[in-house]
Order: structure tokens, then C-alpha cells, then sequence
């Protein structure tokens, strides 16, 4: 009988030292990061002048030398424009509008959608039509048509100015129904075999899948209403009645201030606020709803 000899297996241990292809993926990715960050500096930069020209005397525009933080910050912008202007006014005006404007649009948007999405009716396809080529439509064209129709109705200068002729949202109601274009068929079908009515079917079938379609909604259209300021600046005459937008233009011209910056970067970042609250509420609804309308 002869002795078998026993050899070691072949080290299967990696060798120290990464390959070239993970080494050009790392600098890739480090390279990505760097961009990245690049980019989020440019886009932040803004809003940090911002802040810093609101904490410095007279804002920016008082020296000629350029600075990232002022010497001796103080809050005294904030307490002149607002023991001098109606600044609360302006942003609770802002917020009545903003929101009734929204919730009622975000209504409209998610009832029309649904209806062009799952119902079937002649002049289905005509009628989507005309409600898109409206986008292409400048508001300077309709600008004295709608305010005629406000003057008649008695509604200048009252925040319902602004408010209702903004609840036909176009862009809103494509987004809601390429959303609901995804709801399945047969889960309706399946409600109405049951017995529910059209209004329990959309409550209680279609409305429970569509958080992300309203998070998308409530963002666009905050964002949307608070930030407008053509419309507001037309129909919006006394000054307790402005907006903040409209408000804001107003200050640059004001003789109360010598240099009117300071107190415009003091308005323009407590109206930031606001914004950055509802977008950070719907931030995880917003990412969800666009991927998804957008797939569709």
C-alpha cells in the first residue's frame, strides 16, 4: 500500500492591496461626493447671505468689505421692521392664503384627476387637452379678465381675491392623474360589487393610497401660493392686506429706512421658516410621490 501525500489546498485568503477597478470606483465616488458638495454649498450659500446680511446693522449693503459673519451681529433688523411695518399681518395673511388656498386646491386636483384617470366619458381626451395647453397660457394675458371678474364680485383687497381663482391648479391635476393612473382597476371594481357609492369608493379605496400624490400637492401648492406675488400685488391694495412678497417690495422703497436691506433680509428669513417646516413634514411623501409619478 503506498502513502497518499497530503498537499495543502490553494490559499483562497485575498492578497493585500485593492485592484485597479475598486481603486477607480473609490475615486469616483470621492469625486462624486466632492461635487456633491460643491453643489449643496452653491445652493446654500444664498440663504446663508441671507441670514448674515439680517444679524449685520443695515444689512451688507453698508460696507464695501465682503465678510461670512458680522463683527458685532444684532437682532436690530428684526426689531425695526417689526415695531415699524405690519410684518405679522403680512405673514398670517400669507398663511390664511396659503393654506385655505392649498387645501382646497390640493380637493379640486385629486377630484379631477381622479375622475380624467378612471372614468370613461366622451370628451375625455379633448378636455385634458384644454386643461394643458392652459399651462402654456401667460398669466399677463388673463391678468385683466380675472381681475374684472374679482372687482364684480366684490372681493378686491380681501385674501378670497387671491385665494379662488388659484384653485384650478393644471399642473396639480396632471400629477393626480398620472398618480391615480396607477390605482388598480379592479380594486375599484371590486368596491362597487361590494355596494360602496362612488364617494365611499374614492374615501375609502383610492384617497388611503394616495399620501404620497398629497404630500407632492401640499408642497407644490404652498410653496406655490406663498412665494406668489403678481397676482397678490394687483388684487391686494391696503397695506395691512399685503402678503409677504408683496409686503417685502414695498420696504425697498420705504423712507422709514435709510438702508432698507437690513430690514428686507430680517422679513425674508422669517418668511423662509414656514416654507422649510412644510416641505420637511412632506420631505419623505414628496421624494415618494414624484418617483412614483414620474415612473408612471
Amino acid at each position: 500500500m503506498t502513502a497518499t501525500t497530503l498537499r495543502p489546498a490553494p490559499s483562497t485568503t485575498p492578497q493585500p492591496g485593492r485592484s485597479p477597478r475598486a481603486r477607480r470606483s473609490s475615486r469616483r465616488r470621492w469625486l462624486l461626493t466632492a461635487g456633491l458638495t460643491a453643489v449643496a454649498i452653491l445652493v446654500v450659500f444664498p440663504l446663508y447671505w441671507m441670514i448674515v446680511s439680517a444679524l449685520t446693522p443695515g444689512g451688507q449693503s453698508q460696507s464695501s468689505e465682503f465678510y461670512l459673519w458680522p463683527d458685532a451681529p444684532t437682532t436690530g433688523n428684526f426689531t425695526e421692521v417689526f415695531a415699524t411695518q405690519p410684518v405679522w399681518r403680512w405673514l398670517g395673511n400669507s398663511f390664511l392664503v396659503a393654506t385655505v388656498g392649498t387645501a382646497l386646491s390640493v380637493c379640486v386636483s385629486l377630484g379631477a384627476g381622479y375622475a380624467l384617470a378612471k372614468y370613461r366619458f366622451r370628451g375625455r381626451g379633448l378636455l385634458y387637452a384644454l386643461f394643458l395647453v392652459t399651462i402654456m397660457i401667460p398669466i399677463q394675458v388673463t391678468l385683466v379678465p380675472a381681475f374684472l371678474v374679482v372687482a364684480r364680485l366684490g372681493l378686491v383687497d380681501s385674501p378670497w381675491a387671491v385665494i379662488l381663482p388659484t384653485l384650478f391648479d393644471v399642473v396639480g391635476i396632471f400629477i393626480a392623474r398620472q398618480f391615480m393612473l396607477g390605482v388598480p382597476d379592479a380594486l375599484i371594481e371590486a368596491a362597487r360589487l361590494d355596494g360602496a357609492g362612488e364617494l365611499r369608493t374614492f374615501f375609502r379605496v383610492v384617497l388611503p393610497s394616495c399620501g404620497p400624490l398629497v404630500g407632492v400637492l401640499v408642497i407644490l401648492g404652498f410653496m406655490n401660493r406663498w412665494n406668489d406675488f403678481l397676482w397678490p400685488l394687483v388684487v391686494l391694495q391696503g397695506n395691512e392686506s399685503l402678503t409677504v412678497p408683496v409686503g417685502l417690495s414695498t420696504l425697498t422703497t420705504n423712507p422709514a429706512f435709510s438702508s432698507p436691506w437690513g430690514a428686507v433680509m430680517a422679513v425674508a428669513t422669517v418668511a423662509v421658516v414656514p416654507l422649510l417646516v412644510v416641505f420637511l413634514v412632506f420631505q419623505r411623501t414628496f421624494v415618494q410621490g414624484i418617483a412614483s409619478t414620474g415612473i408612471k
